[in-house]
This record gives C-alpha cells, sequence and structure tokens, in this order.
C-alpha cells in the first residue's frame, strides 16, 4: 500500500512538473527571482525585438507577445486574438525558452514567406500534439541571432513564462505585462478596446 501511494505521488508530482512547462525551464526554477522591470521600460524595450506583425501596421493599439513555439498557452492565445486583427497590431516575437527546438522553429516561422501562415500551422500542429512546425533544413543566420536576442530581451524584461504579452492600455494609458493565455473579451480588457 505505501509503494503504491509513494508511486502516485510521485507521479502527481511529474504531472504538476509537465503542467508548469510554460512557466519555467528546470534551470529557471532553481534561480532566484529577478525585479521586474517597470511596465513602460519593459515594453519599450519588447519594440527593440524581432517578430512578426499580425493586425493594421498604424494600428492605434499595438502589443507585443513573447511566445514559444513549443507552448500550448501560447497557441491558445493565438487562437484567441485572431478576432482582433482588425482593430490591434500584435507583434509576435519568437524565443527559445523551453526546448531546443523552440529556436529553430521561432527562425522557420520568421523567415517563411508569410510568417502569419507559418505561425497558424504551427500552432495547429502543436494544439493537435504533432509537435509544431517542421523546421527549416538551412536557417537563416541573422534570424538565429534575432530569436536570441529576444530570448534574451525577454529574460532582461524578467520573463517567467510564455506567453508574455507587453501593452499600452488605451483608455487609461498604463503600460502592463500579463504572463499567459486568455480568451479574445479578457484580451480587449486588458488593451482597453
Amino acid at each position: 500500500m505505501n509503494r503504491r501511494h509513494f508511486t502516485l505521488q510521485t507521479a502527481a508530482a511529474l504531472m504538476v512538473g509537465v503542467l508548469a512547462a510554460c512557466d519555467q525551464t528546470p534551470a529557471q526554477a532553481a534561480a532566484p527571482s529577478v525585479a521586474k522591470i517597470p511596465a513602460d521600460q519593459a515594453y519599450a524595450l519588447a519594440a527593440k525585438g524581432t517578430g512578426f506583425s499580425v493586425g493594421p501596421l498604424m494600428a492605434a493599439h499595438t502589443a507585443y507577445v513573447f511566445f514559444d513555439t513549443t507552448c500550448p498557452h501560447c497557441a491558445h492565445l493565438w487562437q484567441a486574438l485572431q478576432p482582433l486583427a482588425s482593430q490591434v497590431r500584435v507583434v509576435w516575437m519568437p524565443v527559445g525558452y523551453l526546448q531546443p527546438k523552440s529556436l529553430t522553429q521561432g527562425v522557420t516561422i520568421l523567415s517563411a514567406p508569410e510568417p502569419k501562415v507559418a505561425m497558424a500551422e504551427n500552432e495547429q500542429r502543436l494544439l493537435a500534439r504533432q509537435g509544431g512546425i517542421t523546421p527549416a533544413s538551412t536557417l537563416n543566420e541573422d534570424l538565429v541571432q534575432k530569436v536570441k536576442a529576444n530570448t534574451a530581451l525577454f529574460m532582461q524584461i524578467s520573463g517567467e513564462s510564455v506567453p508574455l504579452i507587453l501593452f499600452r492600455n488605451a483608455k487609461t494609458g498604463e503600460y502592463g505585462s500579463q504572463a499567459g493565455a486568455m480568451d479574445t473579451a479578457q484580451f480587449a480588457a486588458l488593451l482597453g478596446l
């Protein structure tokens, strides 16, 4: 009986670790917490990253999303934001955070002729538990460095989980950040749309 109880406890602990995968990598779980920088500075730093835009280029509202290609929460956020594509510009910035293939998949999306199409394919395949988009056989070294730079920005901003959204609320003018997936209405409220 005790052995079975231990096995169930061990299995439960492992599941908690798996479910928290989008929150922290093992190395970060042991790292001390870093103080967050002010939201307006984090927003300005995010604007220096590399990504692809969805929505009007001259939109009055811009949000930045750091995402990992292997994160199911990022895939859910991608789907939730589609109805708002005409109202807000979202800059999706890939990071190499959760798995080694995150970097190569992020580069593959950025280097695609239509990154939005590649991203949609990645998120669909990820949610279907097919591992996301197949990385390109040759990677653009400049884009490899840009995804690495995005990852460094993410860490500088004190990102601890993906997706990480940086925004400015249209009604209050306040800057903010939000980690995790949300539905369409929650995102619209976050941005004051």
